[in-house]
């Protein structure tokens, strides 16, 4: 069984993610934060329907917690898929932002990615086989007002996931990102009205932390190869 690691694998977004791997055959380890609870009731859920799964808690941004967490994970056997789902937003326009929205912002998306990859890395191009895929945002590709940390950590990330899938290609590893738009999530509910959403998506519609799943679970399966240093917009057509 290979195993997969989510990180911020307790959230809605996460939580599909998880689901459809574990669904997919794997192994699923649900990082969480401050989420521990929640992830581990995320990890006997699957479980129960059959699956394979357990949580496991540190922050992204510390290397050694980061480290330490992951080491003894990978003593015997790699962790093949890694999807980098860990973010925040603390939004502000620029002239009123404090340095730690900027610093936190771009600290637990783009470190993070640092962080958890790096020491992930070798085994996985040792065993010739791997899957990474990097949760971007709509707002790395066009910009946000009021989001210009998080759009700098997630274009960045965009970058960097070009980047290293030119370094591990020949080992049969991909490299991916995904670019959600509007998704429907309890933080998405109180940011975007229906009639909001209407003028702004041409699908008239929020897309659904399942419909990421699928494209994340498709991007970690043999029959996505060939896709490498891709950027994949999921947005119902948002430009």
């Amino acid at each position: 069984m290979k195993k997969a690691l989510v990180t911020g694998g307790s959230g809605g977004i996460g939580a599909a993610i998880c689901r459809r791997l574990a669904a997919d055959g794997y192994h699923v380890y649900i990082h969480a934060n401050h989420g521990l609870q929640t992830a581990q009731q995320l990890a006997e859920d699957i479980c129960q329907q059959g699956g394979s799964a357990s949580a496991l808690s540190f922050d992204v941004t510390d290397s050694a917690a980061v480290s330490a967490a992951l080491m003894p994970l990978i003593e015997d056997q790699p962790i093949q898929v890694l999807v980098n789902n860990a973010g925040i937003h603390d939004d502000a326009v620029m002239p009123g932002m404090r340095p730690e929205q900027w610093h936190r912002v771009i600290d637990v998306s783009l470190n993070g990615f640092f962080n958890v990859t790096q020491p992930l890395l070798m085994p996985m191009i040792h065993s010739r086989w791997g899957r990474i895929i990097n949760v971007s945002s709509i707002s790395g590709i066009t910009g946000n007002r009021g989001q210009v940390n998080y759009s700098a950590a997630k274009g960045a990330l965009n970058a960097a996931t070009k980047s290293l899938s030119q370094e591990v290609a020949s080992r049969g590893i991909t490299v991916n990102a995904v670019a959600p738009g509007i998704i429907e999530t309890e933080m998405s509910k109180e940011t975007f009205p229906a009639e909001q959403i209407a003028r702004m998506v041409p699908m008239k519609r929020a897309g659904t932390p399942q419909e990421v799943a699928d494209l994340i679970g498709f991007l970690a399966s043999e029959q996505a190869a060939y896709i490498s240093g891709q950027v994949i917009s999921i947005n119902g057509g948002m430009i």
